[in-house]
């Protein structure tokens, strides 16, 4: 009887646990759902480190991504207009220690519409591409023709050219610097989830270095 009794009493607490795991699971489980399902339940995670970061101007290249007048105005991308001014400032450093400057555009841009206070000097490289600025461009040989190491990447969108211009960088070997002043996009979402991936997806996070404008020191 006693044997009887350990039996039932076994087999009511795997009864037991069976229903804990059902309607007790974490909610990390996706059970029969979806991320769309359970989007509002999702928690923010911390932020990433910011980085002190130093760079050998002869080996560093400044990539300066699709700030165009026609999409880093006022009315469709104030988050935009607000980043000129730190990447002006780290411009004007990165031409002090007569750094490699490359511009990109969106496909169907002209240099004529890079925002005044960025304009190219002659001679600065300027590729037409999508979000990906590798793609289909001669970024990697003139980055390659001037032995570059390390980049250092701003402009807009950060989910679009940023993103994928960093993933590309990063695949090819180099060094990955993003300033998070100076990448914008239309809603904060998109940047934080670009600062999110840089940081932890497997493409990037070996490679890629968050840090703000006054936090990049150049050595000539």
């Amino acid at each position: 009887m006693g044997w009887l009794l350990e039996s039932v009493d076994v087999g009511l607490l795997v009864v037991i646990a069976m229903v804990f795991m059902l309607f007790c699971a974490p909610s990390s489980s996706r059970a029969d759902g979806t991320i769309v399902d359970e989007w509002a339940d999702v928690t923010v995670p911390p932020a990433p480190k910011l980085s002190e970061v130093s760079v050998s101007a002869g080996e560093c290249a400044l990539l300066i991504l699709d700030i165009q007048n026609q999409n880093c105005n006022a009315e469709r991308r104030p988050r935009c207009v607000a980043s000129l001014r730190p990447i002006t400032e780290l411009l004007g450093n990165c031409r002090a220690k007569d750094m490699t400057v490359v511009y990109t555009l969106t496909s169907n841009a002209t240099p004529q519409d890079i925002r005044g206070e960025l304009t190219p000097r002659p001679g600065d490289p300027v590729v037409k591409a999508s979000v990906d600025k590798f793609h289909g461009t001669e970024l990697e040989q003139i980055l390659n023709a001037k032995q570059i190491k390390t980049v250092i990447l701003v402009g807009t969108s950060a989910h679009g050219a940023v993103l994928h211009t960093a993933t590309g960088a990063a695949m090819r070997g180099l060094q990955v610097v993003v300033p998070v002043d100076g990448m914008s996009a239309t809603e904060p979402y998109a940047e934080q989830y670009t600062a999110w991936h840089l940081a932890n997806s497997p493409g990037t996070r070996r490679r890629a270095v968050l840090t703000k404008t006054s936090m990049i020191k150049i050595q000539q």
